[in-house]
């Protein structure tokens, strides 16, 4: 299991126990979608089987969960993360051969529209299922 160790001054007021236990949930999550179904599926069906998975573990979760995108206090755009857990962790779903700079930008981007503190970057789209955490 991937699992990342954070201090206090990484992700500031945020309870890291409880952060921790989302994530090694969501992570087990994504392990048990990525071995049932193996590479090669669109990433909408990892989703939607995520979503399943995170149901049947108890977790909350807001599946297309919409970003609104501020310039200046104007709105100039909305994106969708493709989860926010327990309204604390955002995932982002790939299914890519490799997962590039541009995928960890726009889990940036999430984070700071969001002001969350935390986002997995997850990846079906190769043999083993990748992960990455990137912390705001």
């Amino acid at each position: 299991m991937h699992t990342d160790i954070y201090n206090e001054t990484d992700l500031g007021n945020v309870d890291l126990v409880l952060i921790n236990n989302i994530t090694e949930r969501i992570i087990k999550c994504a392990f048990a979608v990525s071995n049932s179904l193996g590479v090669g599926f669109l990433e909408k069906v990892y989703e939607n089987a995520l979503a399943v998975e995170f149901q049947a573990s108890g977790l909350s979760f807001s599946q297309q969960h919409s970003l609104p995108i501020y310039y200046r206090q104007n709105l100039v755009g909305e994106y969708f993360a493709d989860f926010l857990v327990e309204n604390a962790v955002l995932l982002e779903l790939k299914a890519v051969k490799n997962i590039d700079e541009i995928h960890l930008a726009q889990c940036m981007n999430y984070l700071k529209a969001t002001r969350l503190k935390v986002c997995l970057l997850i990846n079906f789209g190769t043999k083993r299922v990748q992960i990455k955490r990137i912390i705001n």
